[in-house]
């Protein structure tokens, strides 16, 4: 095999442990044998571009570039290794020290020397071999090793534990060891300002000196830089591996703590650090509180319409999303208009409606008539009077906002957004689309029509949660079902366009379905998502009272007293 063609890592044998971008330490193939249980002396780096490799036993070397050939004895950066300093030691050195709550014992153990005036830290690597001083005045000034290979503070010791804590200086590295904690830190500061700049050299230590902690507990300095170098820290590390403490006031590091308030307390904030949550992952405790306001019954509790009969197997529950479908002509519309109005006179509820097949003024015209229980039309014995139609729209102006898009067909996003509108505005409770078929269907892409369905249910799920008002959509079948004999037969989800998406998404489902031989609207519960809580499978039977608008409980009529229902009531319903 010749070495200087662009070859990947795994054609060299190189066995990677994981492909995303970092450094990670491996097998050498060129110097162990296959089952070697020696440490991993093979530095591989993957970045945007691919990836760098070099042996620290054997100094092979080598690299693999997607898009250009780069030849694998190009030379590396050499550094300069610092010489072995003698370790010089007195009193006052370790006064010092004391003085910061630092034992003789821990300054001996990381072998920490006088020189000149100045504290000498030593940086070794995962094979003990030095790398770097760094120098430290008691006045805090701070020098280093000339050319030295950046690496992190007590690498050697901390290179292969599952659990470390990244400090901000050696000072807090020794205050963590006192109290039994392995802990490391960058050789230089960061700067006021987290700017996550890859090619960041303040970064070098961390690119060079590769993890295999499973946990990694920030404790950076309650400062300005201190903050900037956590968030980038968490950046670098993943929100996954780490956790935090909570610093006490009063105490800017570890250091500080150790110094104020003692070892043991260090101890117990190191034990309690707790883990940075992750975007969208949630453990128990993240939901106490609301598991125990559910034991009390301190939660928000469902509302009944206020129709006799649906009560008994439907609820309305907010921050659900419910799909109400039907034959057309059997009444969806004008049943959905009865539970709001109902409820908006019952829990002085307010709703948006997106409800395109009917004109605005007609719409209202229906709503008047129901909340009158009259006729709106001359002619009619009952008609309400002028005062009467005055009260009913005073009424619905309070309580229902209509959503028009007059130019265009509106898509789900400009819906919503109206919609969100008017509960800043108006505090509405629910949110109606009537139907489906009204909103703008196109789709980008390859994107399928159950794939945009589902978006579509999805959207309006998570805008019911959010802003926790309760959604209604009415969707036309687009088969019928029918019985042996040729009739229709009472519709499902199923029968929609999207079918499965509309039943399993849905928290409710129900069919609003005309018995023409028993002379009733039936409403069927498809689908309760919670039955305990908001209803149950069931069926509840009403009849349309012409005289008065509305639909009632169901009672048998007397023969020929269907003959006098107004059918164009259920138009294009």
């Amino acid at each position: 095999m010749n070495e200087n063609e662009n070859l990947k890592p795994e054609e060299h044998g190189i066995k990677l442990r994981r492909h995303d971008f970092g450094t990670q330490k491996l097998k050498c193939p060129k110097c162990q044998p296959p089952h070697s249980m020696k440490d991993n002396p093979l530095s591989l780096t993957i970045n945007e571009a691919g990836c760098v490799w070099y042996c620290h036993h054997c100094d092979w070397k080598g690299s693999y570039y997607e898009n250009k050939v780069v030849h694998f004895n190009k030379p590396m950066r050499k550094y300069v290794q610092p010489k072995k300093p003698i370790l010089n030691k007195n009193e006052k050195m370790y006064k010092y020290f004391e003085n910061r709550g630092i034992s003789k014992t821990t300054v001996d153990k990381f072998k920490i020397f006088e020189e000149d005036g100045w504290y000498g830290f030593q940086y070794f690597d995962e094979n003990s071999m030095l790398q770097n001083i760094k120098y430290r005045s008691e006045d805090k000034n701070f020098r280093q090793s000339a050319g030295a290979k950046p690496i992190l503070y007590n690498y050697d010791a901390i290179h292969n534990q599952e659990q470390i804590i990244f400090v901000e200086g050696e000072m807090d590295v020794l205050s963590c060891a006192e109290v039994g904690f392995h802990a490391t830190s960058l050789p230089n500061g960061a700067g006021k300002v987290a700017k996550f700049d890859k090619k960041d050299s303040r970064f070098n230590a961390l690119a060079n000196c590769p993890l295999e902690a499973k946990k990694v507990v920030l404790f950076t300095d309650k400062d300005e830089a201190g903050e900037a170098l956590h968030q980038e820290l968490l950046h670098r590390l993943g929100k996954d591996i780490c956790w935090f403490v909570k610093t006490p006031d009063g105490c800017k590091d570890a250091n500080e703590v150790l110094q104020k308030l003692g070892p043991v307390k260090l101890k117990e904030i190191l034990d309690n650090a707790e883990p940075y949550p992750i975007e969208g992952l949630y453990t128990v405790n993240d939901y106490y509180g609301q598991i125990h306001d559910l034991y009390e019954g301190n939660y928000v509790k469902p509302v009944e319409v206020g129709m006799e009969g649906l009560d008994e197997i439907y609820k309305v529950m907010t921050g659900t999303f419910t799909c109400i479908t039907g034959i057309p002509n059997h009444g969806k519309s004008v049943f959905l208009d009865q539970m709001l109005l109902s409820l908006a006179e019952k829990e002085d509820w307010s709703f948006a409606i997106f409800s395109p097949e009917h004109s605005t003024s007609m719409h209202i015209r229906r709503l008047v008539q129901m909340y009158s229980k009259k006729n709106f039309d001359d002619g009619f014995d009952n008609r309400m009077t002028k005062a009467e139609l005055n009260e009913a729209i005073d009424f619905i102006h309070k309580h229902f906002y209509f959503i028009e898009t007059r130019d265009s067909t509106p898509t789900i996003d400009n819906i919503l957004e109206v919609a969100k509108s008017s509960i800043y505005k108006y505090s509405v409770n629910g949110l109606i689309i009537d139907p489906y078929n009204e909103v703008d269907a196109k789709r980008s892409g390859n994107t399928r029509e159950d794939e945009h369905i589902r978006d579509f249910i999805s959207l309006c799920k998570r805008f019911a949660r959010v802003y926790q008002i309760v959604c209604w959509v009415v969707a036309h079948p687009t088969k019928l079902p029918k019985a042996s004999d040729g009739s229709y037969l009472a519709p499902s989800a199923y029968d929609i366009s999207g079918a499965a998406h509309w039943h399993n998404q849905a928290d409710a489902v129900l069919t609003v379905y005309r018995d023409f031989d028993e002379n009733t609207t039936n409403v069927i519960t498809r689908k309760i998502r919670e039955q305990d809580l908001y209803g149950k499978i069931g069926e509840a039977k009403f009849s349309y009272d012409m005289k008065e608008k509305v639909f009632k409980p169901y009672k048998k009529l007397a023969i020929g007293d269907w003959d006098e229902i107004d059918i164009s009531q259920y138009s294009n319903n």
